[in-house]
């Protein structure tokens, strides 16, 4: 017999208006408001920090702390230049992708509010086709329609303004979730939703829990970093996005064998601390909960070694949400896989004592 699912009508609507909104590096805190709404009937507190993060905290008064984690910024770009004819030019905020940007469809935030544009391209009639230039950072310019830098900057446009893909959340064949900020928004996502499960299930924990939202993960982690030092954590459980490696022109033997559908992402990596990552598979196994395993050469590439390596050492851990088309504005994850993760990371908490210490010379 099927699982019975762990999402609900709320949970969707939450999701949808998440991942719709706009929350780009720097510029997290919408998103963040939205995410403390759902959070709030599931949390005693919050902890909020200069740059945006969010930590809804349960049982803020214990002294043993474990964080769950996701990160929740989204790539974008930012205003460079402006040309004397009205062109914009752009910079990198986070790890966007100049080859998808050719026709796209823009929204440039400034004062007066979202100013529309697009990513224009040469028609393919005036190309040179025996040499054809690919998409570059020098080459790709944004239109708004203004016919000279002026306009331009009367229409409330000038360097610095943030620019981001308007695309929203929609569903494939029932089970996949296509969006653009899935990396990492999901993650959010998931970890509002096992505090809501916690609550619903009255499960009362021995420990307290800190339900971290952080910023600026895709400049860096750089978010986690300031906001470890305010929680002082005993343990992490981060949860990210990691590739499907099975779609075209990635190499498998290069990257791992990971597919969506297949379950949530276990971490093999020198800030994984083993112990714990111990703990997160034999609850898979005892749980019946798929999962697939990733070696991770050195850094794991995520808010994990932040928390890893602060105050001392916190013991931590990586839980991933495979994911297709990483960057795009065609995200794609599978809904069971997203359950998984929640289920992984709930029942994982359930099996963490209070003053447990991970070490192996205890």
């Amino acid at each position: 017999m099927a699982k019975k699912s762990v999402l609900n009508k709320k949970s969707m609507d939450f999701l949808e208006k998440y991942l719709n909104n706009a929350a780009p590096t720097g510029y997290e805190w919408d998103g963040q408001k939205i995410w403390m709404d759902y959070l709030r009937p599931y949390v005693d507190e919050f902890i909020t920090d200069t740059y945006g993060s969010a930590v809804g905290v349960i049982n803020p008064k214990a002294k043993y702390k474990v964080v769950i984690e996701g990160h929740a910024d989204e790539i974008s770009w930012y205003v460079n230049y402006i040309s004397d004819n009205g062109l914009i030019y752009v910079i990198r905020n986070g790890g966007s992708d100049h080859q998808i940007a050719p026709s796209k469809i823009v929204n440039i935030h400034t004062k007066k509010g979202i100013v529309k544009g697009v990513f224009g391209w040469p028609a393919i009639h005036t190309r040179n086709k025996a040499k054809e230039e690919p998409p570059k950072l020098d080459n790709i310019t944004i239109d708004i329609g203004a016919k000279d830098k002026a306009e331009v900057e009367k229409m409330g446009v000038h360097v610095g303004c943030v620019i981001t893909y308007p695309d929203e959340f929609h569903i494939l064949n029932k089970d996949k979730f296509v969006c653009r900020a899935l990396d990492n928004r999901m993650g959010g996502f998931m970890i509002a939703e096992v505090a809501r499960l916690l609550h619903e299930n009255k499960k009362k924990l021995p420990f307290g829990l800190y339900v971290t939202n952080s910023v600026q993960e895709e400049i860096g982690l750089r978010g986690a970093e300031m906001i470890t030092q305010t929680i002082k954590p005993n343990v992490a459980i981060v949860t990210d996005v990691t590739h499907d490696t099975t779609t075209p022109m990635i190499e498998s033997k290069k990257e791992g064998h990971l597919e969506i559908g297949l379950g949530p992402v276990v971490a093999y990596a020198p800030a994984v601390q083993q112990k714990l990552r111990d703990l997160i598979t034999d609850t898979a196994e005892a749980k019946k909960i798929p999962f697939q395993r990733s070696a991770l050469s050195r850094a794991t590439g995520t808010d994990t070694d932040a928390f890893a390596y602060s105050n001392g050492g916190v013991a931590s851990a990586l839980i991933s949400l495979p994911l297709r088309y990483m960057h795009t504005t065609v995200e794609m994850v599978h809904k069971d896989d997203v359950e998984n993760v929640i289920r992984l990371i709930y029942e994982t908490l359930l099996k963490i004592k209070d003053g447990e210490t991970f070490s192996y010379f205890d």
